[in-house]
C-alpha cells in the first residue's frame, strides 16, 4: 500500500468514526440517518467502516442531518492516533 493510499484510509476511517460517534450520540440508527439524507442505509455503513468515500455534498447533508457544522465531521480526520 502506498503512502497516499495509507493516508486516504486513515482519513476515511477517522471520518467514519466521527460520523458514527455523532450519529450514536443522537440515538440515530444508520437507517434513520440515511433516510434524513435520502440515501441507503448500507451507504452510511460503508462510510462509517471506511469502505466508501462520500462527496462533499453528501458530507454536508450528513452534517445538516446531525445538526452540526461540516467542520465537526472532519475534525482531526488526518490524525494517525
Amino acid at each position: 500500500m502506498s503512502q497516499s493510499d495509507a493516508s486516504k484510509k486513515i482519513i476515511l476511517k477517522n471520518l467514519g468514526k466521527n460520523i458514527k460517534k455523532l450519529r450514536q450520540q443522537q440515538g440515530l440508527s444508520q437507517e434513520e440517518l440515511a433516510f434524513k439524507i435520502d440515501s441507503a442505509r448500507n451507504f452510511i455503513g460503508c462510510i462509517e467502516r471506511a469502505e466508501k468515500s462520500a462527496t462533499i455534498y453528501t458530507l454536508f447533508r450528513i452534517a445538516q442531518a446531525l445538526n452540526v457544522k461540516l467542520e465537526v465531521l472532519v475534525k482531526d480526520i488526518d490524525n494517525t492516533d
